[in-house]
């Protein structure tokens, strides 16, 4: 039964072809009736099946069943964009599994390949950071900021948001901006007039990112 198509005509053919043909004539209509109800009963349940095979796999889910996915592996910090189509979820969700995690490399690439600005990042305890007294190009008195050793797992992100801006001059019916005499107007669709990146997705990423234990004091600049 697995190579059988879904279309119940099919069906009844493949069984009607199974069964010894000397034992039954061309025109059978009781047998043909037969078959096509159980053939109706499987072709639907065959249909089922196809489908839940697909919802089995981010690769070939769609709707619910991506969200459902996310919210498995990411709880809320990766929740679909308004306006954002299956395929676009699939390729974040799937790009954030395999993503490199709990090292200052993992957060510098969730956070610049969500925003594409490479975030800052400042370890008090790393002299990477801080330098020394007097020492290079950062220490007292010169460019950096000052170690400690009171901040364990903690250190300070400041990410950038996307230099990508929403359409300014289009909006929905009854929906701003824009007004009399004021730019260009015309319709657009929800995806096209929000922003690219919402500020609780870069908190988010940067959450994903970082070991359970540490603490990232975050900081979101324009």
């Amino acid at each position: 039964m697995t190579n059988m198509v879904g279309d119940t005509a099919d069906m009844t053919s493949r069984l009607r072809q199974v069964l010894p043909a000397k034992w039954f004539g061309d025109d059978a209509p009781n047998l043909q009736a037969i078959l096509t109800g159980l053939a109706s009963a499987w072709s639907g349940l065959y249909g089922l099946l196809q489908t839940v095979k697909a919802q089995a796999r981010i690769a070939t889910a769609n709707g619910v069943f991506l969200d459902m996915a996310a919210a498995d592996y990411f709880g809320s910090g990766l929740p679909r964009r308004a306006g954002e189509r299956d395929s676009a979820y699939s390729l974040r969700i799937r790009a954030n599994l395999i993503a490199p995690k709990a090292t200052r490399q993992g957060l510098v690439a969730a956070v610049t390949a969500l925003t594409g600005r490479s975030p800052i990042i400042f370890e008090p305890q790393n002299a990477y950071d801080t330098g020394g007294y007097s020492s290079g190009t950062l220490g007292y008195n010169a460019l950096g900021g000052y170690g400690s050793l009171g901040l364990p797992y903690q250190f300070f992100v400041t990410a950038f948001r996307p230099n990508e801006t929403p359409i300014s001059n289009a909006g929905g019916y009854g929906v701003g901006p824009g007004g009399y005499g004021t730019g260009l107007m015309f319709y657009a669709d929800v995806a096209s007039l929000m922003g690219t990146v919402s500020d609780s997705e870069i908190y988010a990423a940067i959450s994903n990112a970082i070991p359970t234990t540490s603490i990232a004091w975050t900081t979101l600049s324009n």
